[in-house]
C-alpha cells in the first residue's frame, strides 16, 4: 500500500533517499507491532475521503512520517520539510504514540459512527473525561448548598476575573473589592473558604471530545462503560486507558477545514477544476496578506501578536510560516528578534561549527524545533535518532540529572568529529535552555498548510473565503462583526438576509455576500429548509401574504415570521416592516380558519383552482418605524445593524 502511494505521490521512479527511508519506516513499523494500527488509521481516513469529510494534513509527530504520508494519512511530504520519522516512532521511545487526526468538525461524528459499525458497537467507545469545579463554579454550587439568595452568590462569583487558569487564591490578590468583601462579611469569607477547599475537584462527567478506544475484545472486557447522554463511554479517562495500553485515536475536529471545504465549493461552481491541494506555494499575493499582518480569519495567525511577527518578518515561503507559528509561544519568542534579523541580514548568522549550517539554515542559525535538536545529537555526537529522541525528551522535562550526564557523552561524540570541548559545551547549553520550548517541527510544518490554504483562499478569492468563515462563526457575534468589518475594508458588501436570495449559510457570487438565514435567530433549521424547498419548486416569492401561504405548514410560526420581518429579509415584497408585522396575526388566522375548512371538506371554487388572490389577506397600508427602531429589530433578530 505504502509504495503504491509513493509512486501516485512521488512518481513511477522515486529517488533512493524516498525508497530507503520507506523501507526504514516500515521495518521499524512492524517490529514494534504498529502495521494495524496504520491499517486502523488508513482506512477511516480513505472512508472520511471517500465521502468527501474534509481531513487535515496531519498534526503532531506522524507528519513526520513517509508511511503516514504513503498510506493517505498525512497529506505533506516528510523529506521536503526535513521531517524525522523517529520523533514519532522510534525502538527507543517507551510509550506508543499517537496519531491524531483533524476532520470537519460538523462531520467528525460520520466517522466514528463509521468506525462503530467496522469494528462492532462493543468494541468501539468514546473517553470518559471529568470537569473540575472552576473557580467561579465553585463559588456558585457552594453558595447554593448553604442556601445564600443567587444575588450575594453572583456578586461574589462576578468579582472573579475572567482569566485562563484563574483560581479563588489568585482572585483574591488580583481583586480588591473581592478581598474587601471577603474581610467584612462573614459569610462570604465562608463561602469562599469552602469554594477554596472543592475547587478543582471533579464535577460532572462529560465526553472527551476526540477521544475513541478501539479494541480486538469487547471494550467491557478491558474497562467499565457508562452511558453519557448517547454515547457509551469508557469510566477511564485518557491517561489510563494509555497506561493499559489500549488502542486510543484522537478523533479531532478542526472548524478551518469546514470553512476551506466551503469556500472550494463556493469557488468550484464557478471554476469546477479547483483543486486546494494544488495551489501554488509561491504565491505572492498570499505571502503580501502576511507581511501587511492582514490574517483575520487566516488559521494560526490571527492574535495581534503574531500579526506583528509577520508584518516584521516579511514571509517569502512556508518555511517561513512554519517558523512563525513554532517561535509564537512563551520560551521560544526570545529567538523571534534573532530569527528576524538573521532573515533579512544573513552575513550575521554565526554557527559554532560549520557542521550546523545543514541543520539550521532553514531557520537562519537558530534552534527553533525538536527535530533540529535530535538532528545535532546524531550530526555531531554520533548518536542514534532514537537515542537522541530520549535525550531531547529529557531535556524537555528538565531532567537534570540525566541531561549531564549525557553532557560527557555528547562532547566526546562531537570531539570525534573535531568540535572543540568549549563549542560542544556551548551548544550543549544551547540546547538544554532550548529544549524545553522548543516545538515540534511535524505538527507546525502540517499546520502551516492549513495556515497558508486559508491565507491563499483570502488572498485569491477573498468573497467565497469570507462567506464561508461568516458562516463558521454564526453562533459568535463578536466575530460575525469583526469579520463583516474585514470584508467592509477590503470593498466587499454584506447584503443583509433576503428570503429570495439568502441560503441557509452566508454565500457569495464572488463579488458580494450574502447573509445566511441561519444567523437569523427564532428561525428553526426546518422553517428554513421549508423555505429554501418551496422557492426552488416554485419560484421567488411576490408578496408577504403569498409568502405565508407557501411556507404555511408543520414549521410555520409567528416568532418565527416576525424574525423575518424585523431582520429585514421580506423587505421588497411590496410592503414596509410595520405593514407586515400589524397584518401578520390576521394573516395567520385566515390562513388557521382555511386549514379548518380543508379538513371539514368545505374549500371554495376559487382555493381548487389555486387563485391565490382569492383568498389573499388585504393588508391596510402604515407609516414605516423610524430608522432607530429598524435598527434595533434588526440587532435583537441578528446581532448586528445591517
Amino acid at each position: 500500500m505504502c509504495y503504491e502511494g509513493l509512486n501516485v505521490k512521488i512518481g513511477a521512479n522515486p529517488d533512493k533517499k524516498y525508497t530507503d527511508r520507506l523501507e526504514y519506516e516500515l521495518s521499524v513499523i512492524k517490529k514494534m507491532g504498529y502495521v494495524d494500527y496504520f491499517l486502523i488509521v488508513s482506512d477511516f481516513i480513505k472512508y472520511a475521503k471517500k465521502k468527501g469529510i474534509p481531513v487535515g494534513p496531519g498534526r503532531g509527530s506522524g507528519a513526520g512520517s513517509l508511511c503516514a504520508y504513503c498510506s493517505d494519512i498525512t497529506g505533506i511530504d516528510p523529506l521536503k520539510y526535513g521531517l524525522i520519522f523517529e520523533r514519532f516512532l522510534n525502538p527507543e521511545r517507551v510509550s506508543m504514540p499517537d496519531i491524531d487526526v483533524d476532520f470537519c468538525y460538523v462531520r467528525r461524528q460520520e466517522v466514528i459512527d463509521y468506525v462503530i459499525s467496522k469494528y462492532g458497537a462493543d468494541h468501539v467507545a468514546q473517553i470518559v473525561t471529568f470537569g473540575t469545579m472552576a473557580a467561579r463554579a465553585a463559588v456558585r454550587d457552594v453558595g447554593r448548598a448553604m442556601g445564600m439568595s443567587y444575588a450575594s452568590v453572583d456578586k461574589v462569583s462576578k468579582l472573579i476575573p475572567r482569566e485562563l487558569g484563574i483560581t479563588i487564591e489568585k482572585a483574591l490578590k488580583k481583586s480588591d473589592e473581592l478581598k474587601e468583601l471577603y474581610e467584612a462579611d462573614e459569610q462570604v469569607k465562608e463561602l469562599v473558604d469552602t469554594a477554596k477547599s472543592v475547587e478543582g475537584m471533579p464535577r460532572h462527567a462529560s465526553t472527551h471530545a476526540a477521544g475513541v478506544v478501539i479494541t480486538d475484545l469487547p471494550v467491557s472486557d478491558y474497562v467499565p462503560l457508562a452511558l453519557n447522554d448517547e454515547s457509551v463511554v469508557t469510566q477511564y479517562t485518557m491517561t489510563a486507558i494509555e497506561r493499559l495500553g489500549l488502542l486510543k485515536m484522537d478523533f479531532l475536529g478542526l472548524r478551518t477545514l469546514t470553512v476551506i471545504d466551503d469556500a472550494v465549493k463556493m469557488i468550484k461552481e464557478k471554476n469546477p477544476s479547483f483543486d486546494i491541494e494544488k495551489i501554488p506555494e509561491d504565491d505572492k499575493k498570499t505571502f503580501a496578506l502576511y507581511s501587511r499582518g492582514d490574517t483575520d480569519g487566516v488559521f494560526q495567525c490571527e492574535s495581534s501578536g503574531i500579526k506583528s511577527v509577520l508584518t516584521r518578518l516579511k514571509p517569502e515561503s512556508i518555511e517561513d510560516i512554519i517558523a512563525v507559528i513554532s517561535l509564537y509561544r512563551p520560551g521560544p519568542m526570545d529567538s523571534i528578534d534573532t530569527y528576524i534579523a538573521n532573515r533579512h541580514n544573513q552575513r550575521n548568522i554565526n554557527y559554532k561549527t560549520p557542521m550546523l549550517k545543514s541543520i539550521l539554515d532553514v531557520t537562519y542559525g537558530c534552534i527553533v524545533y525538536q527535530e533540529q535538536v535530535m538532528e545535532i545529537f546524531r550530526s555531531l555526537a554520533g548518536y542514534s535518532f532514537g537515542r537522541a529522541d530520549v535525550v531531547r525528551r529529557a531535556m524537555s522535562k528538565k531532567k537534570h540529572d540525566v541531561m549531564e550526564q549525557e553532557r560527557a557523552t555528547f562532547i566526546d561524540g562531537c570531539k570525534k568529529n573535531a568540535i572543540e570541548e568549549k563549542a560542544a559545551d556551548n551548544l550543549f547549553d544551547d540546547m538544554t535552555s532550548f529544549a524545553s520550548y522548543a516545538f515540534n517541527k511535524s505538527h507546525s510544518a502540517a499546520y502551516a498548510v492549513v495556515s497558508y490554504r486559508t491565507a491563499y483562499l483570502k488572498s485569491n478569492y477573498p468573497c467565497e473565503f469570507m462567506a464561508a468563515l461568516l458562516t463558521s462563526v454564526l453562533d459568535e457575534e463578536t466575530k460575525v462583526v469583526k469579520y463583516i468589518n474585514d470584508c467592509l475594508r477590503r470593498g466587499i458588501s454584506v447584503l443583509p438576509p433576503h428570503v429570495n436570495e439568502s441560503a441557509n449559510d452566508f454565500v457569495s457570487d464572488g463579488r458580494t455576500i450574502r447573509f445566511g438565514l441561519l444567523a437569523i435567530k427564532n428561525l428553526g433549521a426546518g422553517f428554513i429548509q421549508t423555505i429554501l424547498d418551496e422557492r426552488r419548486t416554485n419560484g421567488k416569492f411576490t408578496s408577504f401574504s403569498s409568502f405565508c401561504r407557501r411556507v404555511y405548514g408543520t414549521h410555520f410560526n409567528r416568532r418565527a415570521v416576525e424574525s423575518l420581518i424585523k431582520s429585514g429579509a421580506l423587505d421588497e415584497l411590496g410592503n414596509n416592516r410595520r405593514e407586515m408585522l400589524l397584518a401578520l396575526p390576521e394573516i395567520i388566522s385566515s390562513l388557521e380558519n382555511e386549514k379548518r375548512r380543508s379538513i371539514d371538506g368545505q374549500i371554495g371554487i376559487f382555493e381548487m383552482l389555486g387563485d391565490e388572490k382569492a383568498t389573499e389577506v388585504e393588508i391596510k397600508k402604515a407609516d414605516e418605524f423610524p430608522e432607530s427602531e429598524l435598527l434595533t429589530f434588526e440587532k435583537e433578530t441578528t446581532g448586528l445593524y445591517l
